[in-house]
């Protein structure tokens, strides 16, 4: 738990019973509810400070943040963000459609200004710029909360061409070729970090083609799904439409899934560093 002095400055967090303990008697009070804090009533205590870290994992959908006892190793505070980028997105379309809607009617709307509009450099969409504004809020609401002494950010950056197009080399491709781990973290995020066959989670997941190469299938970013071990041998070389025809329902989920376009790794891509 997160505990500040009387002048509201962090203290060292606190094991959850100590902090009950505290309030139980008195010696402090609750200041916030999430992240829960409490803040002390006597100015006498030792106010003790030892190296944490907050360490944040920027995703599309979801990012992770945890704060890291850099001595111990052990895990203070553990958070996951969820990101309003498409529902931005929507809400803005449905103003621009408003607008639109009223000028091709002739009735009382405000003048258009898009011509008008100038973009500042290193500008980047509304739906873009709330995960950063998460980000920053979230790591400056912690860094009042606890002392911190550094902060590591996960720079994941996909490579939307090779994920394309896995065979482009030579002119076509002047940056040379990744690696496949940009493309295990890509279908982690796309497919939820769970098995497509049968929707198990926390288990090791392979990648798996969904047109078996054996039968023509591709290494394309839409012909790739991760399945777990089980699932994996079960299915075999054969094609699934064979291997889910008694479960239909999966079998369109799996391919209007595989069909998705890369905006979520586009999003990753476009926010990387502008919290830097």
């Amino acid at each position: 738990m997160f505990v500040l002095d009387t002048q509201r400055r962090p203290l060292d967090p606190v094991h959850p019973g100590h902090a009950r303990r505290l309030l139980t008697q008195g010696k402090a009070a609750v200041l916030r509810r999430f992240p829960f804090t409490i803040i002390l009533k006597d100015p006498g205590h030792p106010a003790k400070e030892r190296p944490l870290r907050i360490k944040v994992d920027p995703g599309a959908r979801t990012t992770g943040i945890a704060i890291v006892d850099d001595a111990s190793g052990a895990v203070v505070f553990a958070a996951e963000l969820t990101h309003r980028g498409e529902a931005i997105t929507t809400a803005l379309d449905a103003r621009r459609t408003v607008r639109r809607s009223r000028r091709k009617r002739h009735t009382r709307y405000r003048q258009p200004r898009y011509a008008n509009r100038r973009r500042k450099k290193g500008w980047i969409a509304p739906s873009l710029s709330s995960r950063v504004a998460n980000i920053l809020t979230w790591v400056k609401r912690l860094m009042r909360r606890c002392p911190i002494a550094a902060l590591s950010l996960e720079l994941v950056k996909f490579d939307l061409q090779q994920m394309e197009q896995p065979e482009i080399s030579g002119v076509h491709y002047q940056q040379g070729t990744l690696a496949g781990y940009e493309v295990r973290e890509y279908l982690l995020e796309k497919w939820a970090r769970r098995c497509a066959y049968c929707g198990q989670e926390g288990v090791p997941l392979q990648i798996e083609h969904i047109h078996p190469q054996s039968r023509g299938g591709t290494n394309r970013i839409s012909n790739l799904t991760l399945a777990c071990q089980s699932c994996n041998r079960a299915k075999g070389n054969r094609e699934i439409q064979e291997f889910l025809q008694r479960r239909p329902e999966r079998l369109k989920l799996i391919l209007s899934q595989a069909r998705t376009p890369l905006k979520d790794a586009a999003a990753v891509n476009s926010t990387a560093v502008a919290a830097l």
